[in-house]
């Protein structure tokens, strides 16, 4: 019941940055609701269609409805969210940390080797961000700032190591999850960033 609670409020977090973006892009409704569906499964569904799987959302209503639940939610409390950026980024985290060991125990469960498994789970955590980004026309964010994907990946590290002591799978999990989150938000509290790629744009090489 705590995983769903927290798949469910990581969920409408997703989607409410999709609506926020598409709010200050000028978007209608339906570009709100478009940018906030693939935030929230955009990343399991390339990982189930590369997995050869049916997408998950296709077998239960309630991410859809989760992605109306924002849509509401943020026309009716636009101005206390634009108060409660921190807050969201918490909640956005949360979600990251659940939806990266979702797919890694998805993964695994089809028999697909670890590398693979660690893979498919950063895919899973981050990858609605980045169609979300693309579709609003600017550059995604894991690519210029912060450690939101190296939080996924290594949080994926964690699980395959903590697996090899043959932990409880409770256990795997919650100790990954805590991971993923404390090193996300340390990571932004501390400003930090991977080291940029020190090429001249403005050269042109032959």
């Amino acid at each position: 019941m705590l995983d769903f609670i927290i798949e469910i409020v990581g969920t409408i977090a997703f989607a409410i940055s999709g609506v926020r973006l598409a709010g200050r892009r000028n978007y209608d409704i339906f570009g709100g609701f478009v940018l906030a569906w693939v935030t929230a499964v955009g990343g399991g569904t390339l990982r189930d269609t590369m997995l050869g799987q049916t997408p998950f959302w296709m077998t239960s209503p309630i991410y859809i409805t989760c992605t109306f639940l924002a849509l509401i939610l943020v026309q009716i409390f636009a101005n206390l969210m634009d108060k409660m950026n921190t807050a969201w980024i918490f909640f956005d985290t949360l979600g990251l940390a659940l939806f990266t060991i979702a797919g890694l125990q998805k993964t695994l469960a089809l028999g697909q080797p670890m590398w693979v498994a660690i893979m498919m789970g950063c895919i899973t955590g981050v990858a609605g961000g980045v169609i979300r980004d693309i579709l609003a026309s600017i550059k995604p964010v894991i690519f210029q700032k912060d450690i939101y994907a190296m939080s996924s990946i290594l949080g994926g590290c964690v699980y395959a190591l903590l697996l090899s002591w043959n932990i409880d799978p409770w256990a795997i999990s919650a100790i990954t999850f805590f991971f993923i989150v404390i090193v996300r938000l340390v990571g932004l509290r501390l400003n930090i960033e991977l080291p940029k790629i020190k090429i001249d744009a403005n050269k042109r090489y032959s």
